[in-house]
C-alpha cells in the first residue's frame, strides 16, 4: 500500500475509534511521527488522535506526543473563548444593524460529544461589500488582523485568543451555478432569534452548504478529513429532519448532486458505526467500492493519486468550469497589466512632450517677450532647443 494511503487511512481508523468508542486495533509499525503530525495537523485532526494514542505513549516520541497534546490543549482552552468572540461579534453585528449572514459557527462544536475534539474552525460571515468594509474597520478596533487573503473574495482575521473570522464580500466559489446557487441559500437565510441584522441558514441550507463545500474543495484537492467528519456529525444528528427531496434538488442546481451523495457516503463509510451504515445502505443506492477508492485516494494524497483514474462527472465537469474561470481570470490579469503598461507608456510620452515643448505660461517666464507676441510659441521651443543643444555639447566637451 503506498505510504500517503496508508497514513491517511491510519488517522481515519483511529478518528472512528474514538467517534464510536470502540476498542483501538491499530498496527503502529515503524511509524514517522514527524511526518504523521503533519499530517494530522494539516487535516486539523491533531487533537483527536492525541486522546487516541493515549496508553500508546511509548510507541510516540515524546517530542511529537507534545505536539498532539498542543494542539489538543489548544482546542479545550480555545472552545469558549470562541464561543464568548462570536457572541461578541454576532451582537456588535445585530446592535450597529449590519446585515449579514452566517455561514458556519462554533456550533458544531456541539456535534461533537467530547467538545475538545472538534476543530477550531472560523466564524464564517458572507457581508455586503460596505457591510464588508465596516465589519472589517470593527474587528480591527477589536484586536483582529488579517492572517490570510481571499483575493477578490474576502480576508481571514484572527485574534491572539483563538478565534479566527473569515468575512467574504463575495463567496469564494468560482463557477456560475455556485454563485447562483449560494445567493439563492443567502436570499432563504432567516434572522435569528433575538436578533435584527444577523440571519442564520435552515437545517436543510446549512447541509446543502456543507455538500457544496466539499465537493468543491474535493475537485480542487483541498479536501480534509476534519470537512468530511463535520459533514458526517452534521448529516448523522439532523438527518431525520431533513427534507431529502428538497436537499438534492437544490444540490442539482449547483451541477453536484451526485458527487455530493458520494463524498457522504463515503463520511459514512470512515466514521460511521454499523448503523449508521445500514442507514445509507437503505437508500438503495448502489455501492461502487472502485468509485469511493478513487475518492479517498484522492483527498489521502490531495490530488497525487486518483485524480488520473476519476471517473465522476460531476466532478470532471466542475474541474473543467474551474479551469475555465482562471483562464478568464488570467487573462482578465493580463489585459490589466496591458492597460497599466500602456497607460505608463502613455504618462511618460506625455512627460518627455511637456519636457521638450512646455506650456506658454513657463516659455513665457522663460522669455518675457513672448508675452507681447505669443503666435511665436514655437519660434521660442525652437529657440530653447537649440540652447539646450549648445550647453550640451558644452558640457560634453569640457568633461572630455
Amino acid at each position: 500500500m503506498n505510504r500517503v494511503l496508508f497514513e491517511g487511512r491510519f488517522l481515519v481508523s483511529m478518528i472512528s475509534t474514538m467517534i464510536q468508542k470502540d476498542t483501538l486495533q491499530v498496527r503502529y509499525g515503524r511509524m514517522d511521527w514527524e511526518r504523521m503530525f503533519r499530517i494530522a495537523d494539516y487535516h486539523r485532526v491533531a487533537n483527536i488522535i492525541y486522546l487516541g494514542l493515549l496508553g500508546n505513549g511509548g510507541r510516540v516520541p515524546e517530542r511529537w506526543m507534545n505536539r498532539f497534546f498542543e494542539r489538543y490543549q489548544e482546542s479545550l482552552l480555545g472552545g469558549e473563548n470562541c464561543e464568548a468572540g462570536e457572541r461578541e461579534i454576532l451582537t456588535l453585528l445585530d446592535m450597529e444593524r449590519i446585515p449579514c449572514v452566517v455561514l458556519s459557527s462554533s456550533t458544531t462544536r456541539g456535534l461533537y460529544e467530547i467538545r475538545e475534539t472538534a476543530d477550531m474552525s472560523p466564524l464564517r460571515l458572507y457581508l455586503s461589500p460596505d457591510g464588508y468594509s465596516l465589519v472589517k474597520g470593527f474587528l480591527i478596533d477589536l484586536g483582529y488582523e488579517t492572517i490570510r487573503n481571499y483575493p477578490e473574495f474576502g480576508e481571514r482575521m484572527y485574534r491572539i485568543s483563538g478565534l479566527s473570522v473569515d468575512i467574504y464580500h463575495k463567496l469564494p466559489f468560482k463557477t456560475k451555478f455556485y454563485e447562483k446557487g449560494m445567493r439563492a441559500l443567502s436570499i432563504r437565510a432567516r434572522i435569528r432569534r433575538g436578533g435584527e441584522s444577523v440571519r442564520i441558514l435552515s437545517a436543510e441550507d446549512r447541509l446543502i452548504f456543507r455538500l457544496a463545500s466539499v465537493s468543491y474543495q474535493y475537485t480542487v484537492d483541498e479536501l480534509l478529513i476534519r470537512d468530511m467528519l463535520d459533514l458526517f456529525l452534521y448529516h448523522k444528528a439532523w438527518r431525520r429532519q431533513l427534507n431529502g427531496v428538497y436537499v438534492k434538488k437544490k444540490l442539482q442546481d449547483f451541477r453536484v448532486d451526485g458527487l455530493a451523495e458520494k463524498l457522504l457516503r463515503l463520511a459514512y463509510m470512515w466514521f460511521g458505526a454499523k448503523e449508521d451504515k445500514e442507514y445509507m445502505q437503505s437508500s438503495g443506492q448502489p455501492e461502487d467500492l472502485n468509485s469511493f477508492d478513487v475518492l479517498e485516494n484522492r483527498i489521502f494524497s490531495r490530488g497525487e493519486f486518483g485524480k488520473e483514474s476519476e471517473t465522476d462527472p460531476q466532478a470532471l465537469a466542475l474541474a473543467r468550469m474551474l479551469m475555465k474561470e482562471d483562464e478568464k481570470e488570467a487573462k482578465k490579469v493580463k489585459k490589466q497589466e496591458f492597460k497599466k503598461k500602456m497607460t505608463e507608456k502613455k504618462e511618460s510620452a506625455g512627460r518627455h512632450f511637456h519636457w521638450i515643448f512646455p506650456e506658454y505660461k513657463y516659455m513665457s517666464d522663460l522669455y518675457p517677450n513672448l508675452s507681447k507676441f505669443p503666435f511665436l510659441l514655437p519660434f521660442y521651443w525652437v529657440l530653447r532647443g537649440i540652447r539646450m543643444l549648445i550647453g550640451m555639447i558644452k558640457n560634453g566637451g569640457q568633461q572630455s
